[in-house]
């Protein structure tokens, strides 16, 4: 029985291989395949759930501060002094003070990596209570509600930058305020908590120190090492303001998008402030107000009804729930008079006297609609102060060098219910900056410089200074454009430098585009503001300018193009370019053909003064010869031939000193060019004489009455010519 056994399970042992052996892989790979795998769950949604916590605005930018324009040591140099350089300007101005603004860099550590920045104005000071929260809390503010004209609008620059000062030094922030010569000033050390997005007071046991007046004053703050410039170089006492000191890590460097760049362009868009500034090698420089009158003070105004989205109407009905609907549109929105709020009840079908708490969601589409459909008068542009076209000449005009300057100012202008006023100025000629650099200060700039390549470092450190320039440069210096510019020998600088002077870069010259937003210079992402934009679409060939499609025009020319507005539409949170909305970048093509018509007629008028010049100086240049050769085969007294030549050739030339105004009529001054208002014309000396031009300016006094026939003479032609071509 066992063997039987035995030998009926060898049996089905058998049968089971054999039926293993005749299964085809086909069929194993599809039973494998319709078999799911088990998935191991990771967590619970009660688990997820512990780990969800919210974050304060300050962290959330302490961890992204590249967004606030804080992404290298370079720019969060420049980006600290912007913020407390516009904060001062701003209080000065509301307060009714001609701005004078101190601005300090000294370097700290030894690696040459941390700076300390000091910026002191003469504003109105800071009461004791708000100096917390403004130096150490991020988006406090007074001027995100207001819809005024000013530079901040959220809230975030100078605490922010205090924060960038503690997350790379540790260092706090040290404020001293003074509101008046007989209160006492107030002196905080902190930093921010970024946790919370408040105020942390290191010094004076948490709550700060109270600094008295007069002479016990100056010996506190001596003792602790607090830093006030006490008087300028005037003599006159600083009795109020502000300095804010904050330590970095950061890099200094000259040229473009350098501080001291930044600082010039301040004083161009804002011509009424004085500027002290010290660098870190301690060479101070003044820049001097070139206007000695406040700006007008912008006036605050309410929402227009065509900048205000569905949503935020909604909010703003359930904010005023006990007033009728014309109440509620009158007094909440600017241009809405009684009338207009009942043509938009009317349109909306709805009641006048309905209140606003009653109304529901299809009333407001209704009310939105009918906003948008109904004609309303633009808002007010007294809430928006542009600089103006001779303040922005003067300011031009004493820091950009150029022979021509001219500016426009453009009627007031609305995107999405927000008034803008575009201003463009215009500076040509003049030396380029490559030009006026010394050798010391090339040296230093080609050892601070991040350019991998001399060609990269000539074009982005001297403003202007293109590719084509600076190929210029580099042949003339016999030095490849792929050498490094950190790496140069003494020799080759020299090279370098004097290549700079010489060659004439007035055709590979390009523009140098300023642009500003508020009175505030913009340094950055310029290829994606809308006014570098509206630049390069710009034809100025039309003006007499060379232009390759799609690039900047080659001239020694300087433009500026400023946009005041209650709120400028900025790309980002580091408010380095303009967005482009159609409405800004039309006037923005506006104001710039006003210039470059300008511009045009100058040129014209030059180069016609200029062939003539050229061909008088040829008939000049032969005249003794001519005489001499008439009076020894004639015979004759040779003064008198010589004389009676240069009559007739001043008189087959006269049309050089008849100039014409823009309509191309003959003017009676032949030293003036009618361009309009706003226009400043440099001086400039003409081309070299030849050997032969004192005979004949020795002759000149004799002439002077022939001068003025000739010229009359000349004038009477003109129009008869032309009244002949009409007929």
């Amino acid at each position: 029985m066992a063997a039987s056994s035995t030998r009926t399970r060898k049996k089905k042992k058998n049968k089971a291989r054999s039926a293993s052996r005749s299964t085809t892989p086909e069929s194993s790979t599809s039973a494998a395949e319709n078999k799911k795998p088990r998935t191991k769950r990771r967590a619970s949604a009660q688990k997820l759930a512990t780990g969800q916590r919210d974050i304060s605005v300050s962290e959330f930018f302490a961890k992204n501060r590249h967004l606030l324009g804080f992404d290298s040591p370079r720019k969060a140099l420049l980006t600290s002094v912007k913020e407390a350089v516009d904060n001062s300007l701003d209080a000065c101005e509301e307060a009714g003070i001609l701005p004078e603004i101190w601005v300090r860099i000294d370097q700290t550590g030894e690696t040459g990596r941390r700076f300390s920045v000091s910026v002191q104005d003469n504003g109105p000071g800071i009461v004791r209570k708000q100096i917390p929260l403004i130096f150490g809390k991020l988006l406090y503010g007074s001027k995100f509600h207001r819809l005024r004209m000013s530079r901040g609008q959220q809230g975030i620059g100078i605490s922010a930058a205090g924060m960038y000062g503690v997350l790379t030094t540790g260092k706090p922030v040290k404020i001293i305020s003074k509101t008046s010569r007989k209160d006492p000033a107030h002196y905080y050390e902190l930093r921010i908590d970024t946790k919370t997005n408040q105020p942390e007071i290191l010094n004076g046991r948490g709550a700060g120190v109270d600094i008295p007046p007069g002479k016990a004053g100056d010996t506190m703050m001596h003792k602790r090492g607090i830093e006030w410039v006490a008087k300028n170089d005037l003599d006159e006492d600083t009795e109020h303001g502000t300095r804010v000191t904050i330590e970095m890590e950061a890099k200094f460097q000259r040229g473009r998008g350098s501080v001291e760049e930044y600082l010039e362009q301040t004083a161009i868009a804002n011509p009424h402030t004085r500027i002290h500034f010290q660098g870190p090698d301690g060479n101070e420089r003044l820049l001097e107000r070139a206007n000695h009158e406040l700006p007008p003070e912008p006036k605050e105004i309410k929402p227009h009804p065509y900048g205000v989205e569905l949503g935020r109407l909604v909010t703003l009905l359930q904010e005023q729930p006990k007033m009728t609907l014309s109440q509620f549109l009158n007094q909440s929105f600017s241009r809405v008079s009684p009338t207009t709020a009942r043509k938009l009840c009317n349109a909306a079908d709805l009641s006048t006297r309905v209140n606003t708490g009653k109304l529901g969601r299809g009333e407001a589409d209704a009310l939105y609609a009918a906003i948008q459909s109904t004609r309303i008068p633009p808002p007010s542009t007294d809430c928006v102060v542009p600089i103006g076209e001779q303040r922005l000449l003067a300011g031009l005009h004493q820091v950009v060098p150029g022979e021509f300057f001219t500016a426009a100012t453009r009627p007031p202008g609305v995107y999405r219910g927000n008034p803008f006023v575009i201003e463009a100025a215009l500076a040509y000629g003049g030396a380029a900056a490559a030009r006026k650099v010394s050798l010391e200060a090339l040296t230093e700039l080609a050892a601070e410089s991040d350019a991998r390549s001399l060609r990269q470092f000539l074009a982005t450190t001297f403003g202007g200074v293109g590719t084509e320039a600076a190929d210029k440069i580099l042949t003339e210096a016999k030095l490849t454009p792929r050498q490094s510019p950190s790496k140069l020998k003494k020799a080759a600088l020299r090279d370098l430098h004097e290549a700079m002077k010489h060659v004439n870069l007035d055709e590979g010259q390009s523009m140098n585009v300023l642009r500003f937003a508020n009175r505030v210079p913009l340094q950055f992402q310029h290829a994606a503001c809308a006014i570098t934009q509206t630049i390069l679409s710009t034809n100025w060939r039309s003006y007499g300018l060379s232009q390759s499609r799609g690039s900047l025009p080659s001239a020694p020319i300087t433009v500026m193009v400023h946009m005041a507005s209650v709120w400028v539409p900025f790309t980002s949170e580091s408010k380095e370019a303009v967005a482009s909305y159609p409405e800004i970048q039309k006037e923005v093509r506006l104001a710039l053909q006003a210039v470059g018509r300008k511009l045009g007629m100058y040129l014209r008028r030059r180069l016609k003064v200029a062939q003539e010049g050229q061909r008088r100086t040829i008939f000049l240049r032969y005249l003794g010869e001519v005489a001499t050769a008439v009076a020894t085969i004639n015979g004759g007294n040779r003064d008198k031939i010589y004389e009676e030549l240069l009559r007739v050739a001043k008189k087959k030339t006269a049309e050089a000193d008849v100039k014409l105004d823009e309509s191309g009529q003959p003017i009676d001054e032949p030293e003036e060019l009618n361009l309009g208002e706003n226009v400043i014309i440099v001086s400039q000396r003409g081309h070299q004489e030849s050997d032969e031009e004192p005979a004949a300016t020795e002759s000149e006094g004799k002439q002077e009455k022939t001068k003025k026939k000739v010229r009359k003479k000349t004038k009477k032609k003109i129009l008869k010519k032309r009244r002949v071509k009409k007929k």
